[in-house]
């Protein structure tokens, strides 16, 4: 066991959350400068550009969802046998994890680039926004390849706690993409403006760019996992027994892809004010969400691997410490965005007073309960990397289709709040959703999953019966 291994397993907790955290929410913040470089440009081009923006994503998100169930367990499936020490294993589960990125990622992208423009007419999108939604949908949907290659990158690389190198790839990326945004949406020399398609275009070539260093880095295998290209052939048994792991979590991502569509509906109905008033309210939460995120995917890599190693119940100590940070960290911030609320605004609309107004009492009204979203994202997290994956689906379930979707409809439909009832559906959802997660992580019934026990037990047969035959 190295030195970093042995901190993950045996050292102190704090320390072992933080070191694989920090480097974590570095990236996030970086990764983040896609969306921000775009949203901050692209707001220079109207409200009705950035409505665009706002409409595409939860579509985009949602193909994204359907294939990411697999993609999933193969997170979870690396981070516990590293944990049990079984490097082969490791390797094993990457590749044919890369290998069913690469296939479904091809399928989905076609699916999501066929049906777009009748999921923006499902949207009821105004024909304002219209073009500029399904161009840049498009151009979204044709880099999925890129951003699964990636993203499965990252996952793989934080299941095994390498969380460094991910962090200079964005870096790098995030830079370039700075600077090709403002030259694929003003033009610049020989290259047209094309406005809100160049966005996208900016985001794919940089994303590309960063898929193909990842595939590189594993191929060489100098820091942790090694693929072999002899190796991408699929493995049934393990299809299969990846399929039945990961597809609640397909069902989980894509139920929450779901209600975010859904809530674009809903949205979309109150006109282009209400979507760009979202989509900057959305923007902000994402961003302020980041510390948490990270927490959430360093306690994800800790759970995981001590699940693998049977420390179950230093698994449930670490669960236990980065819901209390998260939920403390983002109390902060939430007060501090209550009082600068309309400066955030500005920051993405500077010169729209309506839009300003609108989002910024969209975020004074769901900040202050931002603390329950640290504190589910943490136990969810848990629940998936000790394989739980069924748990996380249900608390999806609950959070989007029985309390905020239902809450959003009555309260903007049959209230006298309108468009603000969209907005009071948030905080109640969040103290509501981390009130069950608790409950549920009390229970225990969690730590029961040990996704590596059954392989060890085969491995001790097959050992023995080696034995046997020598001695014979």
């Amino acid at each position: 066991m190295d030195r970093r291994q042995a901190l993950f397993l045996e050292g102190p907790i704090t320390r072992a959350l933080l070191s694989l955290a920090v480097p974590i929410i570095l990236t996030n913040l970086l990764q983040t400068g896609y969306q921000l470089t775009d949203a901050f440009w692209v707001g220079r081009l109207g409200a009705s550009a950035v409505a665009a923006i706002s409409v595409s994503f939860p579509v985009t998100f949602l193909v994204i969802a359907l294939g990411s169930g697999l993609a999933m367990a193969g997170a979870t499936l690396t981070s516990q046998y590293m944990g049990a020490g079984r490097q082969d294993m490791v390797n094993h589960v990457a590749t044919q994890t890369m290998l069913m990125v690469l296939i479904s990622s091809v399928l989905f992208g076609a699916l999501g680039y066929s049906i777009a423009p009748y999921l923006l007419k499902l949207l009821g999108v105004e024909p304002d926004v219209y073009a500029n939604a399904l161009g840049f949908l498009r151009v979204s949907f044709v880099g999925i390849i890129f951003v699964f290659t990636y993203a499965m990158f990252q996952a793989l690389m934080r299941g095994i706690g390498q969380t460094r190198i991910p962090l200079y790839i964005v870096a790098g990326t995030v830079v370039l993409n700075f600077a090709l945004d403002p030259i694929f949406i003003f033009g610049w020399g020989p290259i047209p403006a094309q406005g809100v398609m160049g966005a996208a275009f900016a985001t794919l070539a940089t994303q590309a760019l960063a898929s193909l260093l990842g595939m590189i880095i594993f191929v060489r295998g100098r820091h942790g996992i090694q693929l072999n290209w002899r190796a991408f052939v699929p493995d049934p048994p393990y299809l299969k027994r990846a399929f039945f792991l990961g597809f609640p979590g397909s069902v989980e991502l894509s139920t929450r892809a779901l209600g975010l569509m859904i809530m674009s509906f809903l949205v979309s109905s109150f006109g282009t004010l209400t979507i760009a008033a979202y989509g900057v309210g959305s923007n902000i939460l994402q961003i302020v969400t980041i510390p948490v995120m990270g927490m959430s995917m360093a306690v994800s890599t800790l759970v995981g691997q001590n699940m693998g190693a049977g420390n179950v119940e230093r698994a449930a100590r670490v669960t236990r410490l980065g819901a209390l940070l998260s939920f403390g960290a983002l109390t902060l911030v939430g007060i501090a965005a209550w009082f600068g609320a309309p400066w955030l605004v500005l920051f993405f609309i500077p010169n729209d007073p309506d839009v300003i107004g609108e989002g910024a009492r969209f975020i004074r009204i769901m900040c202050l309960a931002w603390g329950g979203i640290g504190i589910q994202l943490c136990i969810v997290s848990a629940f998936r990397a000790s394989g739980n994956m069924l748990n996380a689906m249900i608390i999806a379930i609950v959070s989007q289709w029985i309390i905020q979707f239902p809450l959003a409809y009555v309260l903007s439909k049959h209230t006298a709040l309108q468009a603000h009832g969209l907005w009071w559906s948030f905080p109640v959802t969040n103290i509501a959703v981390a009130l069950v997660s608790v409950a549920w992580f009390a229970r225990g019934s969690w730590k029961n999953s040990r996704l590596t026990e059954d392989d060890k037990q085969t491995a001790k047969i097959i050992e023995e019966t080696i034995i046997e035959e020598g001695i014979r």
